[in-house]
């Protein structure tokens, strides 16, 4: 039997449960703030699609993480200048953004202050319901300004086993009506195809060639390509002494340079969390402000080992 062909292993119910000790007995893993590159808003989790395996559940349906409105992205936008934690770049992340009526409003609060922005978007009807605030903001700021979008896979058969059928052309046109008119834009896909990355990105290379999108697919920026997640399965847990034996260091995972701010259904304020992936988890909420933020996190989840120390990913790239 192949690997390919092996059955897939249940998580064992022993491991993240001790948010200090592993299941054989080992320290867990913890990686402190060094900086704050990437302060990440969670507009909402609603959004116009139910993709089969969306990492925090976002449908048209899920709205435990409510809209966020413009004033309370500006109280940490505030915070980010008071404190001077050299804060590069604010993302926004879903649920699908466009669906929050104040994102242009805080796109505009983020890039008239100095920030570069980024809006993570499956480039359908809610974005291009948008043109025109979106053209504002183009040409008043740039490249300071990127839009990425979600493309699961170079074929419309894979994309649309992810995101549902009569999903591929409208974000195909969305990717195109953005190159089209100027916007910074990269892409992200997933690797759950079976294929090697190589195999992917070459993939992804003809497609945006048909499309007349100039986007380097061989590069890691412009096409950002993430592991498939399941937290049911079987994964490592990353104990204190993996670093060394993995060549990696702490400061290299998400939660080291970035945090993300949620406001949960039912809540009269936001409350900050440790990464995009972990909304709902209490464990890894940090308080309700950046400076209560920036504690030390636990990798107390099969995402913290899955995607970001053995996938080695990153929102943010």
């Amino acid at each position: 039997m192949s690997v390919s062909e092996q059955p897939l292993r249940r998580l064992d119910p022993k491991k993240f449960r001790d948010p200090e000790l592993t299941a054989t007995g080992e320290r867990r893993a913890r990686v402190a703030l060094k900086s704050l590159g990437t302060l990440w808003i969670n507009t909402g989790t609603l959004c116009n699609l139910a993709c089969r395996n969306c990492y925090i559940e976002s449908s048209p349906r899920n709205d435990r993480l409510s809209y966020i409105c413009a004033a309370e992205v500006g109280a940490y936008l505030d915070e980010i200048e008071r404190q001077k934690l050299g804060t590069r770049l604010i993302g926004y992340t879903g649920g699908e953004p466009f669906m929050n009526p104040d994102l242009p409003e805080m796109l505009e609060s983020s890039l008239a202050r100095g920030f570069e922005a980024l809006v993570l978007t499956n480039a359908m009807k809610p974005m291009m319901k948008r043109r025109e605030p979106l053209l504002r903001l183009q040409r008043r700021y740039g490249s300071r300004l990127t839009l990425r979008v979600s493309l699961d896979h170079y074929s419309r058969h894979y994309h649309e086993l992810e995101r549902g059928t009569r999903s591929w052309t409208p974000a195909v046109d969305g990717l195109k009506w953005l190159a089209q008119h100027g916007f910074a834009v990269n892409a992200a896909g997933r690797m759950f195809s079976g294929e090697r990355e190589a195999e992917l990105r070459e993939g992804f290379a003809r497609l945006f060639r048909a499309l007349g999108v100039r986007l380097d697919a061989h590069d890691p920026v412009d096409l950002v390509l993430f592991p498939e997640m399941d937290e049911t399965l079987d994964v490592p847990e990353i104990t204190q002494s993996c670093w060394g034996l993995l060549n990696k260091s702490p400061d290299d995972v998400m939660c080291a340079s970035a945090r993300m701010v949620v406001k949960r259904k039912g809540d009269k304020r936001p409350v900050v969390v440790a990464c995009t992936l972990l909304p709902y988890d209490r464990q890894f909420e940090l308080g309700y402000t950046l400076a209560q933020a920036r504690g030390t996190v636990r990798l107390n989840h099969p995402h913290c080992a899955k995607f970001c120390v053995l996938g080695g990913a990153a929102c943010s790239r």
